[in-house]
């Protein structure tokens, strides 16, 4: 259980950013297919910058 509470607490942001993501993706597709592909790849790309740039690990 420890082990779980360490990761969560190091990549929570990360899977919060990633739910959010998706949660925008299928519910742009939910009214429009090609909106929901093109939101979700956006999103994507939008969260690999953000990994890049990082969150301040080694600050």
């Amino acid at each position: 259980m420890k082990r779980w509470k360490k990761a969560l607490s190091r990549r929570g942001a990360e899977l919060v950013l990633a739910a959010g993501a998706a949660a925008v993706a299928v519910g742009a597709g939910l009214i429009y297919l090609p909106a929901g592909l093109i939101a979700g790849g956006a999103l994507a790309m939008a969260g690999a910058v953000l990994s890049i740039l990082g969150g301040g690990e080694g600050r």
